[in-house]
């Protein structure tokens, strides 16, 4: 074999195993090769980074590499949402998103940070209901009584929320309207600072999913009044539903759900969505989900982007109706 040919097969080899390596890694072969970064909108405490941390520690030994959980809270999830927007779209950074910033986020700016196409869903992983829950030693013991209270205390109650058109906001917007009453309303940079006022007796009550409370009405230090579902938490199997208490118009429920970048390969989002199923559908995630109050419930990009249009709808009405604006 003469040197020109020699060389022309070596290139050539080499091109071959360069398209097969890069074939491999399509298919999910090569991927993940290095730790993940797992963004979340809210500060450590709130449902979303205890959803956001329940599925990195599972979901690690599956995937064969760390998965890193990043708080980035602030900005009524547009900080997050930025972040992962202008991330290299390569499934090495993925976003834990919360459905109250990613469907009510977007009808609250006329100048958004981010639009729906800038992500690609992967799967939903955890979906709870709103529980509302006061300070214990408020002089209330059931959602009617709440409501007499506030009826005879105009403006008195004060009600925590992880951000200004977050979904506790509307929920808090949602309870005014059909209770007829006024509350003032204290937006924070997630429900961890919320959640710590509220212990501290800075603020009333709060509306949230149920797993960052739990320790709390456990230990009687905060009383849960309600679930904003449409059945009872088996966690919680002695609380009434809104309906049940008179209010079946207050209903909200929330879902936890990865997404990533828009331009991520397919074949890596398919290989992110059958790893995650197979940590949200497992025995031991479903009971921790349980345990916490809320349900584990993964669902496919398809169905989780089918939900993402159907709440975005629903919302804007009730957004429009409370008249509710960005900061």
């Amino acid at each position: 074999m003469n040197l020109n040919r020699k060389r022309f097969t070596t290139i050539a080899l080499g091109a071959l195993a360069s398209a097969l390596s890069f074939g491999a890694w399509a298919q999910g072969g090569g991927y993940p090769a290095k730790t993940l970064v797992m963004v979340v909108p809210t500060a450590a405490g709130g449902t979303t980074d205890l959803s956001a941390r329940m599925l990195a520690q599972a979901l690690s030994p599956v995937l064969g590499q760390s998965v890193v959980v990043d708080n980035k809270g602030g900005g009524n999830g547009n900080i997050a949402a930025s972040i992962v927007k202008r991330a290299e779209p390569d499934g090495y950074t993925i976003f834990m998103q919360y459905s109250g910033y990613h469907v009510i986020s977007p009808h609250l700016t006329k100048a958004p940070q981010w639009e729906q196409k800038d992500f690609q869903p992967v799967a939903n992983v955890i979906s709870a209901p709103q529980i509302i829950v006061v300070r214990a030693d408020l002089p209330v013991k059931t959602l009617p009584e709440l409501i007499a209270y506030a009826k005879a205390n105009p403006g008195k109650l004060n009600y925590a929320s992880s951000g200004n058109g977050s979904l506790q906001h509307v929920t808090g917007a949602m309870l005014e309207q059909q209770g007829a009453i006024k509350m003032v309303h204290v937006p924070y940079k997630g429900t961890g600072p919320a959640l710590q006022d509220l212990l501290g007796g800075q603020v009333d009550l709060t509306f949230g999913t149920a797993p960052p409370f739990m320790p709390h009405i456990a230990s009687g230090k905060l009383r849960v009044l309600a679930v904003t579902g449409k059945e009872r938490l088996p966690s919680l199997p002695d609380v009434p539903t809104t309906a049940e208490a008179g209010y079946p118009k207050v209903d909200a429920t929330s879902w936890f759900a990865v997404f990533v970048p828009a331009a991520v390969p397919k074949p890596v989002v398919d290989k992110l969505t059958a790893d995650i199923r197979t940590v949200v559908q497992s025995a031991a995630f479903k009971q921790k989900a349980l345990e916490q109050g809320a349900t584990a419930d993964y669902q496919t990009p398809a169905q989780l982007g089918d939900k993402v249009k159907a709440d975005l709808a629903n919302w804007a009405q009730v957004v429009k109706s409370s008249k509710i604006e960005a900061e």
